[in-house]
């Protein structure tokens, strides 16, 4: 009798979201990647599966050096830039980097996206920029750490994507599409006029208010 692969659920949870990222429009053909943390190990999209082909028994293992501990398929190239967030964030249990088109055109802007909608509080008072360096290198892994800091969940990558983080891969999921929204409303916001951005108190505000109804919902 065979012992139970590690990380079962995690993996499921790589797998499933990774076609949303799809059926939601946050990225194209298998652009972005998607991961999830159990303690010291992470389950992790694999490298050159497309995503409506990618089962649970897929999805490959690493432990927090990005080093593969079970699976047949070899990690994401950009694994290193979730093993770093998971070092810097003890907080984080869930990670999803998409491409979806309206955050997209900000990071190619290299421009922030700024709070002249209220759901922007799911990621922070802003969505920050990070610099440009290569996908998949560690530069562009220390970079997303240094954007994200302690007090964002979603940073753009730039000419690239999102990084979005949670507490788990789903809140990661529910981040990245509010990040979309908020980016195509202020992209057409700020095709008409000059949006009105919010008050630091009144993020201040809805950060936590977020916060405590996430953990509610748990």
């Amino acid at each position: 009798m065979t012992s139970e692969r590690p990380l079962r659920s995690e993996r499921e949870d790589v797998s499933r979201i990774g076609r949303a990222l799809l059926e939601k429009d946050l990225t194209r053909a298998s652009g972005g990647n998607v991961s999830a943390r159990n303690g010291d190990r992470i389950a992790v999209s694999p490298s050159g599966i497309p995503y409506e082909d990618v089962t649970p028994g897929d999805v490959p293992v690493t432990d927090l050096d990005g080093a593969l501990l079970d699976g047949e398929h070899e990690p994401s190239s950009e694994t290193p830039m979730h093993t770093r967030i998971y070092a810097a964030r003890e907080n984080v249990g869930g990670i999803v980097h998409s491409h979806s088109p309206y955050a997209s055109t900000f990071a190619s802007l290299g421009e922030p996206i700024p709070a002249s909608h209220y759901l922007i509080a799911f990621a922070g008072k802003e969505v920050p920029v990070a610099g440009y360096e290569p996908p998949g290198s560690e530069a562009l892994a220390d970079l997303a750490v240094d954007a994200l800091g302690q007090e964002h969940d979603a940073c753009l990558l730039q000419n690239h994507g999102v990084m979005a983080v949670g507490e788990d891969a789903d809140a990661a999921l529910e981040t990245a599409e509010m990040v979309e929204f908020v980016a195509q409303v202020h992209y057409q916001a700020s095709a008409i006029g000059e949006p009105v951005i919010m008050d630091d108190d009144d993020l201040e505000y809805l950060v936590d208010m977020f916060g405590s109804y996430r953990k509610q919902s748990k």
